[in-house]
C-alpha cells in the first residue's frame, strides 16, 4: 500500500500530467466534431469496435410518432463476503450505487428512451424503473424520469445546439447506464465525487474540426428546483482527436440554503486513449470542494464556515477480443479527509475486473458481465455481518442486460 502523503503526490502529479496533456492538445490546429453534450466515458463505438453479426429485424414498430424508440432491462445477482444483513446497513454493498443491494437477485433498470433529434428541433425523454430509479431521483418531483429536455439546433449556426430541460451530468468517466461502460459497478468517482443530473440550459458549439466547447447553467447537483436563489454554472470541453479524447468540465455554484450562499466546486477531466480498435484505456481525475455556510442569525444560527475536499483518480483499461468477448480492469484511489461525500474520513482504494461476453446472432443484444471487485479504506468502514465492520469489501457480481434498440 502507499503511503497517504505518497497518494497525495501522484494525485496531485497525475492531475498535472492530465491538464498539461490537455493544454497542450488544446493549442493544436483542430478540425469539427460535435460530441454529445453530455460527455459519457469511453464510448460504445469505443467499448465494441468490431461489427457484430446482422440481427434479424423486428417485426413490430420502433417509432411513436416522431420519436425512435428505444430500451434495456438490466438485472444482475450480487454475493458480498462480508455478508452484510438488512439489520446492518440495508443488506447493500457499501459504497456502490446502482448494483448495491447484496446476496439476492435485483432489478436494476427498467428504461424506455424516445428521441428525435433536433432538425432544427428536438427531444429527449428517458424513463426508468428499478433500483437505479431510485437512487438517481431521490427526494426529486421527477421520479422515474432520467432525462427530459427539448433541443434546439438551428441550421445556420454552425452546429450550435441549446437543451433545456433535465440532462445527465456532462462530468465524469462513466454513465448511469451500465451497458455503455466497461465495468458493470459504477466507480468511487462516479458514486461520489460528482452529481447525477442537472436541470437547466445545456449549450454545445464546435469551435474547430476537433473541438467542441459549451456553457451550462443549471439548478445546481441533483436538484429540480433550488433554494438558494442562485444558479450553477458549468463549463465543457471536449477535444476528440485520433488516438485520444480529452474532456475537461468545471462546476461552480452555491448549494448550501439561504441565506448563506456557500458555494460547491468541482474540477473533472477525462482522457479517453484509443491507440487501436480493440484497446482503449482512460484516466480520469476529479478534485471538489464545498465550502459550507451559516444559515440562520444569532442564537437560531445554524451550520459553519468550513470549507470541505474530496478528491480521486481513476485509471481503467478495455480489450475487445473478438465480437463476443471482452475484459476490462479499473482502479481509482479517492480521498475524503473530512468525510463530507462519504460520512466517513477516509482514504479508499478499489479494484475491478471484468468479462463480458455478448450472446451472438439475436434480434436483441444480450450482454452478460462477471465482475470481481474489491474495495480496501484505511477504517473499519464496510458492515461485516449483523454488527461487524470491516476495513475492505470484496464482491462477485453477475449482470444480464437486454437491450433493444432497432434503429442502432
Amino acid at each position: 500500500m502507499f503511503t497517504h502523503r505518497y497518494r497525495n503526490s501522484l494525485l496531485r502529479l497525475a492531475a498535472g500530467v492530465i491538464v498539461s496533456a490537455g493544454l497542450t492538445a488544446a493549442a493544436q490546429t483542430p478540425a469539427s466534431s460535435t460530441p454529445p453534450a453530455s460527455t459519457p466515458a469511453p464510448d460504445a463505438a469505443a467499448q465494441a469496435p468490431a461489427a457484430a453479426p446482422a440481427a434479424a429485424p423486428l417485426s413490430f414498430p420502433w417509432k411513436v410518432g416522431p420519436m425512435a424508440v428505444t430500451a434495456f432491462v438490466d438485472g444482475y445477482y450480487s454475493y458480498n463476503y462480508n455478508q452484510p444483513t438488512n439489520s446492518a446497513n440495508g443488506q447493500i454493498n457499501d459504497l456502490y450505487n446502482f448494483d448495491d443491494k447484496t446476496d439476492q437477485v435485483e432489478l436494476s433498470a427498467v428504461k424506455l428512451t424516445l428521441n428525435h433529434d433536433p432538425a432544427p428541433v428536438g427531444a429527449h425523454f428517458d424513463f426508468f424503473y428499478g433500483r437505479t430509479n431510485g437512487l438517481v431521483t431521490a427526494g426529486l418531483q421527477g421520479d422515474y424520469v432520467e432525462q427530459a429536455y427539448l433541443s434546439l439546433k438551428p441550421p445556420a449556426a454552425k452546429g450550435f445546439e441549446a437543451d433545456f430541460g433535465r440532462f445527465v451530468t456532462s462530468a465524469g468517466a462513466e454513465v448511469i447506464e451500465a451497458k455503455d461502460n466497461w465495468n458493470y459497478s459504477r466507480s468511487l468517482l462516479f458514486s461520489w465525487a460528482i452529481p447525477y443530473t442537472h436541470f437547466g440550459l445545456r449549450t454545445s458549439l464546435p469551435v474547430s474540426k476537433t473541438e467542441t466547447i459549451g456553457v451550462q447553467v443549471v439548478n445546481g447537483w441533483n436538484e429540480l428546483t433550488k433554494n438558494n436563489g442562485w444558479a450553477t454554472v458549468g463549463l465543457t470541453s471536449a477535444l476528440v482527436k485520433t488516438k485520444y479524447t480529452w474532456n475537461v468540465n468545471v462546476y461552480t455554484g452555491p448549494e448550501n440554503a439561504l441565506p448563506g450562499h456557500g458555494y460547491r466546486n468541482l474540477v473533472d477531466t477525462t482522457l479517453l486513449l484509443t491507440p487501436n480498435s480493440k484497446f482503449n484505456a482512460y484516466i480520469n481525475y476529479d478534485w471538489g470542494w464545498n465550502h459550507d455556510s451559516i444559515v440562520g442569525t444569532g442564537a437560531s444560527a445554524t451550520g459553519d464556515n468550513n470549507t470541505h475536499t474530496w478528491q480521486g483518480i481513476a485509471f481503467a483499461a478495455h480489450q475487445q477480443i473478438n465480437t463476443s468477448t471482452a475484459v476490462a480492469g479499473r482502479y481509482e484511489y479517492f480521498t475524503d479527509p473530512d468525510g463530507f461525500q462519504t460520512g466517513t474520513a477516509q482514504h479508499l482504494n478499489e479494484f475491478t475486473g471484468t468479462f463480458e461476453y455478448k450472446i451472438p446472432r439475436m434480434p436483441q443484444a444480450v450482454v452478460t458481465r462477471a465482475e470481481y471487485r474489491h474495495d480496501q479504506s484505511n477504517e473499519p468502514f464496510f458492515h461485516k455481518n449483523a454488527t461487524g465492520m470491516a476495513d475492505g469489501q470484496s464482491t462477485v457480481t453477475v449482470g444480464l442486460i437486454l437491450i433493444l434498440q432497432p434503429h442502432q
